[in-house]
């Protein structure tokens, strides 16, 4: 029988490069949504599991993590820092925690937002199971883009990541974990894979032949940010779970849905429309006609009068010029190599980027930090950092 998990390791080091231009200067679990860290809910739902030690796993862009959360004492939690020095796999992550660990604990990706009950139950799991570990699994309708897992209902049996064919289930691993401190053996007993990392689907594969690893059944809310567009749907789900309390200052004739979000120093102007799933950030500033609707506009931004924006997310401190369009809808992007089909996504506009006036954002853009589009243009695909857009 184990004893109570005592700590949570929450890994939080890694660089997000899918999520490019947003994670150039932030790391991807500080990505706001709904105006707070990805990484907040998921420590919220740790405290309300009733664990009170975090140790988080950080390394690029770690003091944005650090400056935050500071030592936990607002959440209600004692938080320490573990620095992964090389991006060396998920494995290799969590055995940075190893000399923090001396019982049982639960594991949590800090990109994904999932409620404190499966928290709890991977943990009770841990604590119960004769020396077993255990491991979340949800089911989803695309299970081909995540690690696929097979059980006999009580135990994982397999675990393959992504597969390519022969899908042999719909379920999938959840990204929570509970683990004796036998799993640090585990670790340094696991091969790296071609590039050179240490993943943790290879050491419970490990574990799956020696210590068993428990199926914990979890059917609800579950997300991952792996690239922009799925900051959309992710503020869609976190919309569900919170009370708004900020108001912003909105002038006469403003349409504000009450599915969105607007932080306490948000300016929007008259007549200016915010739809639904809309988060609008601090010190942003709507102008009068605008229109915003299924996007998150981080802090500073500056969205000019009579501008349209959809299906968008702005980067912190950028400036959307008047009369700019961005129709939203779907398209094809290409992230690092791969296609994906039918993607939700009008643009993304990067940190201090300028758009012109009068600017058409085709759907699927994504434009970098800093770059400037001049007025009257027409942009489609990727723009990167700093490079400038005129018309002909």
């Amino acid at each position: 029988m184990g004893s109570d998990p005592t700590a949570a390791v929450i890994l939080a080091a890694g660089a997000g490069r899918r999520l490019h231009p947003l994670t150039r200067r932030r790391p991807k679990p500080m990505i706001p949504v709904a105006n707070r860290p990805i990484l907040e809910y998921i420590v919220e739902s740790v405290a309300d599991a009733g664990i009170e030690e975090i140790v988080f796993v950080v390394g690029y862009e770690r003091n944005r993590v650090q400056t935050y959360f500071g030592d936990g004492d607002d959440w209600g939690v004692s938080i320490r820092y573990v620095v992964q020095e090389n991006q060396l796999g998920t494995a290799h992550a969590v055995a940075q925690a190893e000399p923090h660990i001396d019982s049982s604990f639960v594991v949590l990706n800090g990109d994904r937002i999932i409620d404190s009950s499966v928290v709890a139950a991977v943990g009770n799991a841990v604590e119960s199971g004769p020396g077993e570990h255990a491991m979340a699994v949800t089911r989803v309708d695309n299970p081909q883009s995540y690690a696929v897992v097979t059980t006999d209902n009580e135990r994982i049996q397999t675990i393959v990541e992504k597969p390519q064919r022969d899908i042999e289930s719909e379920l999938i691993n959840a990204g929570v974990y509970g683990f004796t401190p036998a799993v640090f053996d585990a670790i340094r007993e696991t091969n790296p894979s071609s590039n050179g990392e240490y993943e943790l689907p290879d050491t419970l594969t490990r574990l799956i032949a020696t210590d068993g690893v428990q199926a914990v059944p979890y059917g609800g809310p579950w997300h991952d940010v792996s690239f922009p567009w799925d900051l959309l749907p992710i503020t869609d789900l976190v919309l569900d779970r919170i009370d708004n309390q900020d108001t912003g200052t909105v002038a006469a004739g403003a349409q504000i849905d009450e599915r969105s979000v607007l932080a306490d120093t948000a300016f929007v102007g008259g007549n200016a429309v915010i739809g639904a799933n809309t988060t609008v950030g601090e010190n942003v500033h709507i102008e009068s006609n605008a229109t915003v609707k299924n996007s998150v506009v981080f802090s500073d931004v500056s969205i000019e009068a009579g501008a349209v924006l959809k299906d968008s997310i702005v980067g912190e401190g950028a400036t959307i010029g008047a009369n700019t369009t961005v129709r939203g809808g779907r398209s094809t992007i290409a992230v690092r190599g791969e296609l994906y089909e039918k993607v939700r996504l009008g643009a993304v506009v990067g940190d201090n980027t300028q758009i012109g006036g009068g600017a058409v954002l085709s759907r699927g853009t994504i434009i970098g930090n800093e770059a400037t589009v001049g007025e009257g243009c027409l942009v489609s695909g990727r723009i990167g950092d700093g490079e400038t857009v005129r018309r002909g």
